[in-house]
């Protein structure tokens, strides 16, 4: 820790601890604390905004309220009730996690033990053992990066979140309260979800602020200092297609990386059609996304089933209109197809 943390520490403890236990907002993992609500609930707000995880978190822990429920269910359904949160793999290592917790005698309590299971790296399983156990292990996310950063005012042009996590650990791991832990790790989560924002940070009414020499400088929105993240373009042609009260779709293949066995309208390649061919179909939408690095456009144009070849890619099929709502698609595509078949 920073020589002139240290002194501090006991202090800024104390002051950050007292502002969450008044001000936290209440969120339902909260209120009802357990060992697989925080891991649900960890899950979940990976890469996604508090707001958008609450409906999600509410209906899953009324269909598996526990490990075992969830050991027992389809992975189809647990991809069902992923849809729309995106990135699946994460609905796929938590069933596949719940599977290996329901199996054992108890469940595992230190950090280390917990990285052994699917999806748990660093940061998750210092949160779900800090919480649920009281384990005295600091979670540092891009949030607390920024907090740290700021706090000591570090200039350090770091690579990208990942490497600013690693270097500041040691500052999270002296602030830590070993006293309790979990409430320290969420304190640290909600502010800065709260207060010390990336941009425009309520400074001014922040309970760590006599601490923080990049208020005291008046450039704490410059720090983190983090390359910025190269963006990449990309165009996708898509195929809309009905015959005889169904859609074409592609359903990714078992071993996918990204959406294994996922719905999504097809690419102009996977309908064995030329993305030439595909365009000189009325234009139907064109929708804009972001996945991780890319930017991407995608132009859904319609194509008369008698056009597509006799071959395709074999995730091909073709599903009824009445059967859309059981299968899953990713959460754009299942908007898109609802505006394109609405009367």
């Amino acid at each position: 820790m920073p020589s002139e943390l240290t002194p501090l520490a006991p202090a800024f403890r104390a002051a950050l601890l007292d502002w969450y236990r008044r001000h936290a907002r209440r969120l339902p993992w909260r209120e009802r604390p357990g060992l697989y609500a925080t891991v649900v609930s960890e899950f979940m707000l990976q890469q996604t905004q508090v707001k958008t995880v609450l409906p999600y978190f509410a209906r899953w822990l009324e269909e598996w309220p526990d490990f075992a429920a969830l050991a027992a269910a389809s992975e189809e359904r647990v991809l069902r009730l992923w849809e729309g949160l995106g990135y699946y793999s994460r609905a796929r290592n938590l069933h596949r996690l719940a599977r290996a917790v329901a199996a054992l005698p108890e469940p595992p309590r230190t950090p280390e033990a917990w990285r052994e299971l699917p999806g748990v790296g660093p940061y998750t399983a210092a949160a779900i053992t800090s919480i649920a156990f009281g384990h005295p292990a600091a979670c540092v996310d891009g949030n607390v990066v920024r907090i740290l950063a700021r706090l000591t005012a570090d200039g350090t042009a770091y690579r990208d979140s990942v490497a600013a996590a690693k270097a500041l650990g040691p500052l999270a791991e002296g602030l830590l309260n070993h006293g309790a832990p979990g409430d320290h790790n969420q304190a640290m989560m909600e502010l800065g979800a709260t207060v010390c924002l990336p941009r425009a940070p309520a400074c001014l009414t922040c309970p760590v602020r006599a601490f923080c020499a990049g208020a005291r400088q008046g450039r704490p929105e410059e720090l983190p200092r983090l390359q910025p993240r190269q963006l990449e373009d990309r165009t996708v042609v898509r195929v809309w297609c009905q015959r005889a009260g169904t859609l074409l779709l592609h359903r990714s293949p078992e071993g996918a990386r990204r959406l294994a066995r996922v719905h999504e309208l097809p690419s102009a390649e996977q309908a064995g059609l030329t993305e030439e061919k595909v365009r000189e179909g009325a234009l139907l939408a064109r929708k804009r996304r972001g996945i991780t690095r890319y930017r991407i456009t995608e132009f859904i144009h319609k194509v008369p089933a008698q056009e597509l070849p006799a071959r395709g890619d074999e995730g091909l099929v073709w599903v009824p209109a009445a059967e859309l709502d059981g299968i899953t698609l990713s959460g754009p595509h299942r908007r898109w197809v609802r505006e394109l078949l609405a009367p």
